[in-house]
């Protein structure tokens, strides 16, 4: 396969850049994503068969049942980034490494009702939280770890409306490839 073409497949809405401005708008649309994002996943993933859902959406990648529970994890840690930070001055939070999590037993094998049922809580509560959030709470931030970098909340609901996009987006080529 092309490396252009594994690229496209690896990042099919580009890669995430953290906006130099942003404005009320682009909030109200990233918090609309998120708030979209678990019933437009359980709408394209519900219809698939185990097979399918065992299919990897690129070479090398993630299955459909994997990145369905990733999204649920990843966006779970979120939901505990934008509490502590609204809690905290500036904390350090804790990185995970999501490639061993996916590779764990329950992103492997269980049914993806229960992460869609997770997100759909998860994101109810997120959504709710952040269309409550103050200009001045948006501007509260965390550490991340990985290369001690800051991240204001106004730039986490950027990072995150990109993530649900990027991952659905990766499921909903391959049910175009396939066919299905």
């Amino acid at each position: 396969m092309e490396k252009e073409t594994l690229e496209q497949l690896r990042y099919p809405i580009g890669k995430f850049e953290t906006p130099e401005t942003i404005s009320s708008a682009d909030l109200e649309k990233w918090i609309s994503d998120l708030e979209t994002l678990p019933q437009r996943l359980s709408d394209i993933v519900t219809p698939l068969s185990d097979d399918q859902l065992d299919t990897p959406y690129r070479p090398e990648g993630w299955t459909v049942r994997q990145l369905v529970h990733h999204i649920s994890d990843s966006h779970h840690n979120s939901y505990i980034r934008f509490k502590w930070a609204l809690t905290e001055d500036t904390p350090t939070i804790k990185a995970y490494d999501e490639k061993a999590w996916a590779e764990l037993f329950d992103c492997r094998t269980a049914p993806i009702l229960m992460s869609l049922y997770h997100l759909s809580a998860i994101h109810a509560k997120l959504v709710y939280l952040l269309k409550g959030l103050s200009e001045e709470q948006l501007e509260r931030s965390f550490i991340h770890p990985d290369g001690n970098q800051e991240t204001t909340l106004k730039e986490n609901i950027a990072r995150y409306a990109w993530h649900g996009n990027h991952h659905y987006a990766h499921i909903q080529n391959l049910v175009k490839r396939k066919g299905w």
